[in-house]
Parts: C-alpha cells; sequence; structure tokens
C-alpha cells in the first residue's frame, strides 16, 4: 500500500494524526482512544497495513 494511501484511508474512517516522530507518525482513534504507529516508507507491506487498520478498528482497505 502506498504511503499516502494508508493515512487517507484512516482519516477517512474517523482517524486522526496525533503527534509525528521520527520515523513514524502516531495516529489515534478518538472513537476508541487507541493509538498506531505508521511507518513513513514508501511503501508498506500488504499485512502491516492490515494490522494498523484492525488495530485501530478500522475497516481493511480494499486490494488488502
Amino acid at each position: 500500500m502506498k504511503r499516502r494511501a494508508l493515512p487517507g484511508h484512516l482519516q477517512e474512517h474517523g482517524c486522526v494524526p496525533h503527534r509525528e516522530g521520527g520515523s513514524h507518525s502516531i495516529w489515534i482513534n478518538p472513537q476508541i482512544g487507541r493509538k498506531e504507529a505508521i511507518p513513513r516508507h514508501s511503501e508498506s507491506k500488504k499485512f502491516l497495513a492490515r494490522s494498523i487498520c484492525r488495530n485501530l478498528s478500522v475497516t481493511i482497505p480494499p486490494g488488502n
């Protein structure tokens, strides 16, 4: 999954950026209060994107 696609998908489902770290961005789902680190690689593996979405209680993006 491309770098811009995952944060866009998370935003569509109510997640917001919490803070920026050195090599990761921290996103939070305010509805459930969970935080998750999103790496700033040019592309994320399919299993990582699925895991992030599951941890934030967001639907899995199409094609993953």
